[in-house]
């Protein structure tokens, strides 16, 4: 199944008929299974495999910093220790169809890791992404490129991809957002002087610049990690030395920050979970 397929047809039609039967992370009867995997006796099995919009949603409201999910077209890789929900890597298509542009990719070659939300785990971080990294490649064979972010506005620096191997590229280029008047931040590519905006064919409510205060939002450390010998060839030699860490906020992966377990957890538990 390719990531095309999941994300822009699979996924989301089936995320109604998944509410209905009330187990939001009830798994798919997908062709190829998910990851369970343990170690040894001592530590907890850990499983992977797709799960629900809401689980996401319900991982990223209270186990990352942001709050917020999304809205980009995603597909979502669940995480669970010993049957528990865990928390979610998010992956998708980037804010435009332009995301593999400047490498020669096409839409649907390249993905981008926008979320790693987790509660308490026992799982190294780096062992979760990576397993999250792979299923994802298995099932999407037209994936050639992934692409994630660190922000230094809050203080990340990308310490998990340098663990991970990613290629670090430099930074963006400065940007720009706007408050409105409850405090709420919009990026500039969610705003319009028309307040309507067009995302992948979407047309979606858009803030107004001229209706809140401007800030300027510094560049955010930019990595990169190719899934093929060939594209690993073709942006190796855009590779930088890692930037150094500034300061520490929880853990520095898609920035993403633990904000410790809710017993709610409980409703997000797969009914039947197959254990290696």
């Amino acid at each position: 199944m390719s990531l095309q397929q999941v994300s822009l047809r699979r996924h989301h039609s089936r995320q109604s008929e998944k509410t209905n039967r009330g187990d939001l992370t009830r798994k798919r009867q997908l062709r190829v299974r998910g990851v369970a995997l343990s170690s040894s006796p001592s530590k907890p099995v850990l499983r992977l495999d797709w799960c629900s919009h809401e689980a996401a949603k319900y991982a990223c409201e209270r186990w990352h910093y942001s709050g917020t999910i999304p809205k980009s077209k995603s597909v979502y890789v669940g995480a669970w220790e010993n049957r528990a929900f865990v928390g979610v890597v998010i992956f998708g298509l980037g804010a435009s169809s332009h995301l593999g542009s400047p490498y020669g990719i096409p839409i649907f070659g390249a993905a981008e890791l926008t979320r790693v939300a987790l509660t308490k785990h026992v799982s190294p971080v780096s062992r979760i992404v990576s397993i999250a990294m792979s299923f994802l490649a298995k099932n999407s064979p037209r994936l050639r490129l992934l692409i994630s972010y660190a922000d230094p506005k809050h203080g990340h620096h990308g310490g998990i991809y340098q663990a991970m191997g990613w290629l670090y590229v430099g930074k963006t280029t400065p940007d720009w957002a706007v408050i409105d008047k409850s405090g709420r931040q919009w990026h500039s590519r969610n705003c319009s002087t028309t307040g309507i905006k067009s995302q992948f064919g979407v047309r979606r409510r858009a803030m107004r610049p001229q209706d809140g205060t401007r800030i300027i939002l510094p560049g955010k450390h930019k990595y990169l990690m190719p899934l093929d010998a060939e594209m690993r060839a073709k942006i190796a030699p855009l590779a930088k030395p890692y930037p150094k860490r500034e300061r520490s906020i929880g853990i520095d992966a898609a920035g993403t920050t633990s904000r410790g377990r809710c017993d709610a957890t409980r409703s997000l538990q797969p009914k039947a979970v197959a254990c290696a």
